[in-house]
C-alpha cells in the first residue's frame, strides 16, 4: 500500500521546526523510517569531497562509507543528479551491499542552488518495493527538507 505522501509531506514540514541541517536530516530519516512501510534503511549521504559521498544521519544497520560517485545506486544518483529506482539491487553489477537483506532501492539527489548537497537513500528488503508514486512522493519529501533546512 502506497503511503499518503501529501499527508506525510505536511507532517514532515511541521516536524522540521529548525533550519539546522543535522537536526532536520536526522528527523527526516526517522520520520520516513517510521511512516513508510517495508524499509530496512533510510539515510543521507553527503558530498564531502569531490566525487565522494560520506555517511550522514540514517536509520538502520551500520552503513557503507564512503561511496564514490563511480559505484552503486547512490553513486549513480550523485553522478547523474537524477533519482534512481532499482527493483532488484542484486541485478546491479556495481551495487554496494551494506545490508544483504536489501532487495530494492530508491535514491533521490539533494540539489541546492544547482549544487549537489547529497542524496537520500531508501532501501527495502522487498524486491520492487518502490513504485512511481513512491518516487514522486519521496522527491516531494526531499523538496520539503530542502525548503525547511539551511543547506548553504
Amino acid at each position: 500500500m502506497t503511503p499518503d505522501y501529501s499527508l506525510l509531506n505536511r507532517q514532515l514540514a511541521a516536524l522540521l521546526d529548525t533550519r539546522d541541517w543535522l537536526t532536520n536530516s536526522a528527523q527526516t530519516c526517522a520520520f520516513i523510517m517510521e511512516q513508510v512501510p517495508d524499509l530496512n534503511w533510510v539515510g543521507f549521504y553527503l558530498q564531502g569531497e569531490p566525487e565522494l559521498l560520506t555517511l550522514g544521519p540514517f536509520q538502520g544497520k551500520p552503513a557503507c562509507h564512503p561511496i564514490p560517485f563511480s559505484k552503486g545506486v547512490c553513486g549513480a544518483a550523485a553522478r547523474t543528479r537524477t533519482t534512481q529506482r532499482v527493483d532488484d539491487v542484486h541485478a546491479v553489477a556495481d551495487h554496494i551491499a551494506c545490508d544483504v537483506a536489501s532487495r530494492s532501492e530508491l535514491v533521490v539527489p539533494v540539489i541546492v542552488n544547482d549544487d549537489l548537497w547529497g542524496v537520500l537513500d531508501l532501501d527495502s528488503p522487498r524486491q520492487a518495493r518502490f513504485s512511481a508514486a513512491d518516487w514522486e512522493g519521496v522527491e516531494a519529501l526531499v523538496a520539503t527538507f530542502i525548503e525547511r533546512t539551511d543547506l548553504t
